[in-house]
């Protein structure tokens, strides 16, 4: 599979890859992408990235089963990110909520969680 023309990935070989559900547009998760995430992403519909904790690729939900399936890729103006419109199967979060952007910030900076967990992670 052959990645789309022009792409600019990071002096790492990432690119960002920001992922919203593609139903209600809400924002799942933030990661990274190398080339073959990208490929593998591309061949299969299944959502793959680059860990650079774990220096590895990981194909989301292999191991949890919250999988990402793939309706839509967008590239962003510059070429460097990616837009990933989903169907996400359970969370996005490895911390249990839908979205890895649960917490809200207040006025006074203090943060807030907001939303029910899908899981519990402690739980495995």
């Amino acid at each position: 599979m052959s990645l789309p023309p022009g792409m600019k990935f990071n002096k790492d070989g990432l690119l960002v890859a920001i992922v919203q559900d593609s139903k209600n547009h809400e924002v799942l998760m933030q990661a990274f992408m190398n080339e073959e995430a990208m490929r593998l992403t591309l061949a299969t519909g299944i959502a793959h990235y680059f860990s650079r904790s774990r220096n590895t690729l990981w194909k989301k939900g292999e191991t949890s089963g919250h999988v990402q399936y793939v309706k839509e890729m967008r590239v962003d103006c510059d070429q460097d990110a990616v837009l990933l419109k989903v169907e996400q199967v359970g969370a996005a979060c490895h911390a249990g909520f839908r979205s890895c952007f649960y917490r809200l910030v207040g006025a006074d900076g203090s943060l807030r969680e907001e939303g029910d967990k899908i899981f519990d992670p402690q739980q495995k």
